[in-house]
């Protein structure tokens, strides 16, 4: 337990009053959840199971947010580290550009990311050149992940790199280390836990996101499209089963992930 966290020694109308409110919100989040599962057969969910469109689905759901996450925390983490330690003109810019794609609607961004990605574009043809496409494509899919994600990522690593304290960087460059040295040495080492936390945070957020995704590639589906998309035609019950699905391997990423990343940390 933190130093900072207060065990209250009796039950008071304060202590009693917050766990109530704490307990509405708990209750607000898992109850869907929990309605879903009940709803849901064991023979319903084995058909999703073994839906051929609902495995091919899944995997380019993982697929794509996993290598979305890891060629942009290529250039996102040493952007997380800028913004961690330097000053410089129109930071507050930067940080709020980056934030963006937070608050506008996903649908937009979808159509914004659609203008820079259409054959006729400079991208388009580069992509074409080499005999790839955005629209259409998992390419695309990747794009858009990573358009509503990445702020996740950056955002915890910054704070991370923010955290490491700057005497041992500065300590290391008195002692002739290179800037890149010290980065890789010192403050990617002991910001880790915090980038790791961004980089699970990001993944996951990009497996669910549908709305830019729907604009720039509709076909072949990712599962929130899939899902949406038997609900429209089919209604509740057959949607039903490829959500709780797709919720349950989200989780089990999760987890996993989270393990890993305690194991990483020596956190246990």
């Amino acid at each position: 337990m933190e130093k900072n966290e207060m065990r209250p020694k009796t039950i008071d109308p304060f202590y009693l009053m917050f766990s109530l409110l704490g307990g509405i919100v708990l209750l607000f989040v898992v109850a869907p959840l929990a309605g879903m599962f009940w709803n849901v057969s064991p023979a319903d969910l084995n058909g999703a199971l073994i839906d051929s469109e609902v495995q091919s689905s899944i995997f380019l759901t993982v697929f794509s947010s996993m290598a979305a996450t890891l060629i942009f925390a290529i250039p996102a983490i040493p952007l997380a580290y800028l913004l961690a330690r330097f000053k410089f003109p129109l930071k507050r810019l930067v940080t709020g550009i980056i934030e963006m794609p937070v608050v506008i609607p996903h649908s937009a961004a979808g159509i914004a990311l659609l203008g820079m990605l259409t054959r006729d574009t400079l991208l388009g043809k580069t992509a074409g050149f080499f005999g790839l496409q955005f629209v259409g494509g998992a390419l695309g899919i990747m794009m858009a992940m990573a358009f509503v994600s990445l702020p996740f990522l950056i955002n915890a690593a910054r704070d991370g790199f923010a955290a490491v304290p700057e005497r041992l960087e500065k300590a290391a460059l008195n002692l002739g280390a290179s800037r890149l040295r010290v980065f890789f040495t010192i403050a990617l080492p002991l910001a880790l836990r915090s980038i790791i936390s961004g980089l699970i945070l990001m993944f996951g957020r990009g497996m669910s996101e549908f709305g830019a995704v729907v604009i720039i590639t509709y076909h072949p589906m990712i599962t929130p499209i899939l899902i949406y998309e038997r609900f429209g035609a089919f209604g509740l019950k057959y949607a039903r089963p490829v959500a709780v699905l797709f919720i349950m391997i989200c989780l089990v990423f999760f987890i996993l992930l989270r393990l890993i990343s305690r194991e990483k940390d020596g956190d246990t």
